[in-house]
């Protein structure tokens, strides 16, 4: 069976967890709970690419067994398997208490009050799950047996996962705090402009296209040449499309609304022709 074909059950998975949610969510207009959602995705399908085999053997195969012991993985896969729980975990947990905390996501507020709209971005999400999560589940649906002992590559992938990891984690920090000193009175800033968010207007997206690109470059060392690596490349290319060129995610859209709620403001002006829109050394535009 062909390594994409394998991917079959993953997919499955995926879009089932996402359809099951918006049986729930979108009669009741609740789009709170859709970023957890996407959290949920991630690790149940992650859990899929890992298990299948055991579970078709034990539940359709009728062959019941033990699940395998999680140290009966290559350390390849154990690797991808714990970069992607801790980031959808911390990225998860962090989304989905700002949307409880707010009351819900300002980005449904006019998509949740139409069933056909709302159903098609779980439908979406789960498409997110799969694409973004590819290298991970390609790496898991290989036997442990196949992979190749970690090198100076794959440790040089993970520490750009995880110097990304820090990355965003960071930004997102300090806008936390600066909100909250905004709250308290203890600054009238319109926007923040300090930090990581003084070399890019968008540091916690930049972080994320690295995240992603840390772990294709750990996967694709277990993975055949040719087109099999090249589908696995869609996660950060399509990572770095949503945020940074899609209309309805990621910075056009913040770039517009700033544009809108500052405008004739010198300094967002000033903060615009200063700081790089995206990659640190990158355009301002």
């Amino acid at each position: 069976m062909s390594v994409l074909s394998r991917l079959v059950p993953v997919a499955t998975s995926a879009y089932a967890l996402q359809t099951l949610l918006a049986l729930i969510f979108v009669p009741l207009q609740n789009e709170t709970y859709y970023d957890l959602g996407g959290a949920c995705g991630f690790l149940s399908t992650t859990f899929i690419s890992l298990y299948y085999p055991a579970l078709k053997s034990t539940f359709l195969d009728g062959k019941a067994g033990p699940m395998p012991s999680i140290w009966s993985f290559a350390p390849r896969q154990l690797l991808a398997t714990a970069a992607l729980g801790i980031w959808c975990i911390r990225l998860g947990s962090f989304l989905a208490s700002r949307a409880i905390k707010a009351g819900g996501d300002s980005r449904f507020e006019e998509v949740k009050k139409d069933p056909g709209r709302f159903t098609f971005f779980w439908m979406a999400q789960a498409t997110w799950i799969f694409l973004v999560g590819l290298p991970v589940y390609m790496v898991n649906i290989q036997p442990p047996h196949l992979h190749p002992v970690l090198g100076i590559r794959d440790y040089a992938a993970f520490s750009l996962f995880a110097s990304s990891f820090l990355f965003e984690v960071i930004a997102d920090r300090q806008k936390s705090a600066w909100r909250r000193a905004k709250q308290a009175k203890q600054h009238d800033e319109k926007f923040i402009t300090s930090g990581l968010w003084s070399i890019s207007r968008h540091p916690n997206y930049v972080g994320e296209v690295g995240i992603w690109t840390g772990i294709w470059a750990l996967a694709s060392g277990s993975l055949p040449l040719g087109s099999v690596a090249v589908t696995a490349a869609v996660s950060p290319l399509f990572t770095w499309f949503l945020l940074r060129k899609a209309k309805v995610s990621g910075v056009p859209p913040l770039e517009k609304a700033g544009d809108k709620k500052f405008a004739g403001d010198l300094k967002w002006q000033e903060y615009k022709r200063t700081v790089p829109v995206f990659w640190p050394w990158g355009s301002k535009d």
